[in-house]
């Protein structure tokens, strides 16, 4: 019972291949909300009596399911987190549409969890339902890439960092001279030139 669920919600995630979106475990985080309303009531009876009839031989009870409280909670925060951040890498990954088959897999309840477990209403529209979260973080994204430059950048083409500080360029024609960020360059059919990888790409 003592906090078991919850260390298998993460040990399913672990389990999962690099990044896959597994799909929402409902039944286990409803068996862990379970396990917080079992270990919560009679804490808090427990805690009551305690301090009313001064009984010190209750607190290492009292502290012992406080403890497994605490952890089932950053068990399935963790849980919840790691799932948002899966959903934030298949935005950089798969672009600003999710496929049908990874919609499935988001849950329309795991930001009510996040504000139950947070015991607050105003925690709850910071983790709106997965779905919005990801069209909301896509529209993030696309105003800051419009934002940079007067053209705009794209940082999802360019994942990855150039092998290379310089390009080759063949020529396929006869161009005659072509000057980038001043310098200039000979481009006659059937030669090569090294470019900076910044210069004007």
């Amino acid at each position: 019972m003592f906090c078991e669920k919850a260390v298998e919600l993460l040990r399913e995630l672990e389990r999962a291949s690099d990044g896959l979106l597994t799909p929402y475990n409902e039944d286990g985080v409803r068996q862990v909300l379970g396990e917080l309303r079992a270990l919560y009531i009679p804490n808090q009876q427990d805690a009551n009596i305690s301090r009313a009839e001064e009984r010190s031989d209750l607190l290492p009870t009292i502290k012992f399911r406080h403890c497994c409280l605490l952890r089932n909670k950053r068990c399935l925060l963790a849980y919840l987190y790691n799932r948002l951040m899966r959903i934030k890498a298949l935005r950089w990954e798969l672009g600003s549409v999710l496929p049908n088959a990874l919609r499935f897999h988001l849950a329309p309840d795991e930001a009510r969890i996040v504000s139950v477990l947070y015991y607050t209403r105003s925690t709850y529209s910071l983790w709106e339902q997965p779905l919005e979260w990801f069209n909301q973080y896509g529209r993030s994204l696309a105003k800051y890439m419009h934002s940079i430059g007067s053209e705009g950048l794209d940082l999802v083409q360019d994942t990855l960092p150039p092998k290379s500080l310089f390009i080759e360029v063949r020529c396929l024609q006869d161009y005659g001279e072509f000057e980038v960020d001043g310098s200039t360059f000979l481009l006659n059919r059937n030669t090569q030139v090294k470019w900076k990888f910044n210069d004007g790409w």
